[in-house]
């Protein structure tokens, strides 16, 4: 951090006052900066509205440049275990509202037995299959989704395995991403 007097010439004394607001507020909330998100545990989650699932963005509906370098700037401090830990509660979260997404849709399409048949397959096999939801097209068609969350906007990078990617190619008819995005806030999806 810059000594105060030569910060306040560099940047101005908006930015400065600025500056002391959060560093009072980050003393006064310590632990703002490694909080969960805040998210509903897995006894309680029930899908109070459908999942929004749009198109997936294109290189020409990607973010403004001065948005983009805003968010290069972030800052680069943390705490990796804590960060895994997060990522971990955030994906199963993730996958658990995919997999209540599926059974629904299923069910208001008349399909109730298909419904009952979808499987979080992380969560009951384990984490290797290269997918996290077995679930149905309404003809019956097995539906392999690998599900990807984030808190960010829908063009956050995330993690794919090579398991994962070596799935996708040998299945390539019945495995799809569904990527979520802006999940803490208000999620959306795309395949």
């Amino acid at each position: 951090m810059l000594p105060k007097e030569r910060h306040q010439t560099a940047i101005g004394p908006i930015a400065l006052a600025l500056e002391d607001a959060v560093e009072r507020w980050l003393s006064e909330f310590p632990n703002w900066l490694t909080r969960a998100p805040r998210m509903q545990t897995d006894q309680g989650l029930q899908e109070g509205s459908a999942l929004w699932v749009g198109t997936a963005p294109t290189l020409r509906n990607g973010p403004e440049p001065e948005e983009l370098e805003q968010t290069q700037r972030v800052v680069r401090k943390f705490d990796t275990a804590a960060r895994d830990e997060r990522n971990r509660a955030l994906g199963r979260l993730g996958e658990q509202r995919v997999l209540q997404h599926e059974r629904n849709a299923l069910i208001r399409l008349g399909r109730g037995g298909l419904a009952e048949r979808v499987r979080w397959v992380s969560d009951e096999d384990g984490d290797g299959a290269g997918y996290d939801i077995c679930s149905y097209d309404t003809d019956g068609r097995q539906r392999l989704i690998e599900v990807k969350t984030t808190c960010g906007w829908e063009r956050t990078p995330f993690h794919i395995s090579r398991n994962e990617l070596e799935v996708s190619r040998e299945k390539p008819n019945a495995w799809c991403l569904m990527r979520l995005w802006n999940f803490e806030r208000d999620p959306k999806a795309f395949e």
